[in-house]
């Protein structure tokens, strides 16, 4: 596994732009109502790519689908619930075999902590985070594997997070299962490299939007469209793993490396 460097932050110029469009066909982006799925649709979209937005708001997937179509963009949406397994493999299969799907950029994800005054996350809580941040995605990215094998190309990105390197006890749910999907990628990527498929997973730290409510310092944050730069350069270059931005993995670095009484006591005092 390798660490992609970060770059500084600029726009993607004309000729990367056009590079990508000609890699990425048919897009499919689960997540596409949230900030970071939504963004990556608006920097994907133009002449001579179909985006399959899936995401669980119509109101905000319908937004998105209005400015990639205005962009040049084919647009068709679905509006979904990764937790519901059966209806997100039903669909997948559906949409694969009215027109093979060149990419799948599965950003959909949901990060939830423990309540003020509650000390473990309600186990309700812990179920739905354990299948829309693990199961789903590692069950969507299995079948769309399993269809680019057969036709010997395909990529897939996964978009885990910095936290899956940390056990968080205030989002002890988020960080496993993200975690638990960082081991999936890794495996999956072996599994897949010498089948024409590339697996790609990008684990970002704390993303700046608006309304994201961000209780961190603001040097700790990445604003979302050089986030969205970022995930697209190293989905592009066909990068095994990414941490974004790089000070990220100095933190998992230092993780390893604490003993484990200190490391114990800095988690502890962390709060959401």
């Amino acid at each position: 596994m390798s660490n992609l460097p970060a770059a500084p932050i600029s726009t993607i110029p004309a000729d990367e732009t056009s590079e990508m469009v000609q890699i990425l066909r048919r897009i499919l982006i689960t997540g596409a109502s949230g900030a970071i799925g939504g963004a990556l649709a608006r920097r994907l979209a133009a002449p001579g790519t179909h985006l399959l937005l899936w995401g669980r708001d119509a109101v905000r997937l319908a937004a998105i689908a209005a400015e990639c179509r205005a962009a040049g963009a084919v647009v068709a949406l679905r509006q979904i619930d990764l937790a519901d397994t059966a209806s997100m493999l039903a669909a997948i299969a559906a949409e694969d075999a009215a027109a093979p799907i060149d990419s799948a950029l599965l950003v959909a994800g949901q990060g939830d902590t423990v309540a003020p005054g509650q000390i473990v996350e309600p186990a309700e809580q812990v179920a739905r985070l354990a299948a829309v941040n693990f199961a789903g995605p590692a069950a969507l990215a299995a079948a769309l594997a399993t269809r680019m094998v057969e036709r010997g190309q395909g990529r897939i990105l996964l978009v885990g997070s910095a936290a899956a390197f940390h056990a968080l006890p205030h989002a002890a749910t988020y960080a496993a299962s993200k975690a638990g999907l960082a081991r999936f990628a890794q495996a999956l990527r072996l599994a897949v490299a010498r089948h024409g498929v590339t697996i790609t997973l990008v684990s970002p730290g704390f993303i700046d939007w608006a309304g994201g409510g961000r209780p961190v310092p603001r040097i700790l944050l990445l604003p979302l469209d050089e986030a969205a730069r970022r995930i697209l350069a190293a989905f592009a270059a066909g990068a095994g793993h990414a941490i974004i931005p790089r000070r990220f993995a100095l933190l998992r670095l230092l993780d390893r490396l604490l003993p484990g009484v200190a490391r114990d006591a800095l988690l502890r005092r962390l709060r959401p």
